[in-house]
């Protein structure tokens, strides 16, 4: 009897990586995160950028424990498919060599740059054009400001994303995924190919951008050398939804009336939809059209997540005043809508020196009391997340005419149910969080289809949904939460946004 096929899932997050065991045979899901790293960007050279030795270390350690996983599961590794988040990028020279260490979206180099880009593109053109968000850390951005400041590197032929960085270095793959493509705003959502023109903006021509691949295609086989190293023979690599939101939402049960959360150091909160919306609505509310499984568009607004609450933790740190995740809960557990907010798309959030501090300037400067206690900033910003989804849900119906009846919570963020709670009562919805790896059963499942042991994505959804864990909170205290999101709104939406100065 043959034993069942197992993929790898080496699922990427911005300074971090996980290596996932899957299994969808028999109709039975097996995952289990077999190998964490850490490879957190540093300063090199003048910016701050990813260490991508260290990042491969960490796959190549991961794939080896993989296998030994897989055998001692009487399970055949089958392949392997990197995911990864959005919008960095390395460039090669001509012999496939990486030329410097990718700059991460973080570093200071996009300041300013987007409304410089404007003079070039405008608002409404760009959008027509990518149905992007606009970011200052999008792809396009980041090169416009490489270009200006003329620090692309001489050799640079071609141009790959993280996660397609990787499946380079696994297998000698040259192809670019196009969920990843998506969150460049270098992507045309309606012809599904790239913009020669915006290419020329940023000074390049568009041969130097990938050949475009679906999720689910293989892309090569482990490179002989690497498959030695962890004990594997010459696996498939394969794509998945090669950006970690769009394999988040193929591994979300989603049914009508359902909008996702991809809840994490960022909130993704949308609905997938059968085409983009480039609606002028949509672009004065900038939300994002990005490619999502199956020729599906995700719909969705980028907000800053829990990278608030993280920075606050390490505030608190340095403050010899720890913040740990029980203490939080302790504290704030079924309180009511604080009487502080911020708003969490504010870009001097992006990367401030002192978290709590730039919390403490902002609640300041809209004429609000700025809390003391690192404990009342958790709740401040746990709860002004909540509110910014609140008004994002709002903004889907109108634009779209989608009716949300329910908020599926995924990700890391899915296991902290005060914010769960908060969110079922900003929102009005029903929340239910779960699964926390919908990422990595999102990569496993798009392998597992294409290597034809799941019939299709509904098929592996439906799996999810019956096999994996949800926990559901429902909407309270109507009437206290809409005082707050009508204060919320009243503080937020004239807020002009701004980066900090303090770096």
């Amino acid at each position: 009897m043959a034993r069942p096929a197992a993929y790898a899932a080496v699922d990427l997050g911005a300074g971090s990586g996980r290596v996932v065991l899957g299994s969808f045979a028999g109709g039975r899901i097996f995952c289990e995160v077999v190998h964490r790293f850490q490879a957190p960007f540093r300063a090199i050279d003048g910016h701050d950028r990813w260490p991508f030795e260290e990042i491969m270390r960490g796959v190549q350690a991961g794939l080896r424990v993989a296998g030994e996983r897989a055998r001692a599961e009487g399970m055949t590794l089958r392949s392997v498919g990197v995911d990864s988040w959005g919008v960095d990028y390395g460039w090669l020279d001509g012999e496939g060599r990486l030329l410097a260490d990718p700059i991460c979206y973080r570093d200071g180099r996009t300041e300013g740059v987007l409304e410089r880009l404007f003079r070039k593109v405008p608002r409404t053109e760009l959008y027509e054009r990518t149905g992007i968000q606009y970011l200052p850390i999008n792809t396009l951005v980041q090169l416009f400001a490489e270009h200006g400041a003329g620090e692309r590197p001489a050799e640079a032929r071609s141009l790959l994303m993280m996660a397609d960085l990787v499946h380079h270095a696994l297998c000698g793959s040259m192809s670019g995924e196009v969920t990843n493509a998506s969150t460049t705003q270098l992507w045309n959502p309606k012809d599904r190919t790239w913009d020669e023109h915006l290419a020329a903006v940023v000074g390049m021509d568009a041969n130097r951008l990938p050949r475009l691949v679906e999720p689910g295609t293989e892309l090569g086989r482990l490179r002989p050398e690497l498959a030695r190293e962890a004990g594997l023979r010459e696996i498939a690599v394969v794509a998945p939804a090669t950006h970690d939101t769009a394999s988040a939402v193929a591994g979300t049960p989603l049914s009508a009336g359902t909008a996702y959360l991809s809840s994490g150091t960022w909130s993704l909160l949308g609905v997938e939809l059968l085409a983009p919306v480039l609606s002028a609505a949509a672009r004065t509310a900038n939300f994002t059209n990005e490619a999502g499984v199956g020729g599906t568009t995700r719909f969705l607004r980028n907000a800053m997540g829990l990278w608030l609450l993280e920075g606050i933790r390490a505030s608190a740190a340095r403050a010899a005043d720890p913040l740990e995740y029980d203490r939080i809960d302790t504290s704030v557990h079924r309180q009511a809508p604080g009487d502080c907010w911020v708003d969490p798309d504010d870009l001097r959030f992006l990367n401030p020196a002192d978290m709590a501090a730039e919390v403490r300037a902002a609640l300041e400067q809209t004429g609000q009391r700025a809390p003391k206690d690192f404990v009342t900033l958790a709740r401040c910003v746990l709860q002004s997340l909540a509110l910014r989804y609140a008004r994002t849900i709002r903004e889907i119906e109108k634009i779209t005419n989608y009716r949300i009846t329910e908020i599926r919570v995924v990700g890391g963020g899915s296991k902290n149910d005060f914010l769960n709670q908060a969110t079922a009562d900003a929102t009005g919805r029903v929340v239910k969080a779960g699964p926390v790896e919908a990422t990595a059963l999102g990569n496993l499942l798009v392998q597992a289809i294409a290597d034809e042991e799941v019939a299709g994505l509904a098929a592996g959804r439906k799996m999810i949904a019956e096999q994996t864990p949800c926990r559901v909170f429902e909407p309270q205290d109507s009437e206290l939460w809409q005082r707050a999101r009508e204060e919320f709104d009243r503080l937020t939406r004239p807020k002009t946004r701004r980066r900090s100065s303090r770096r």
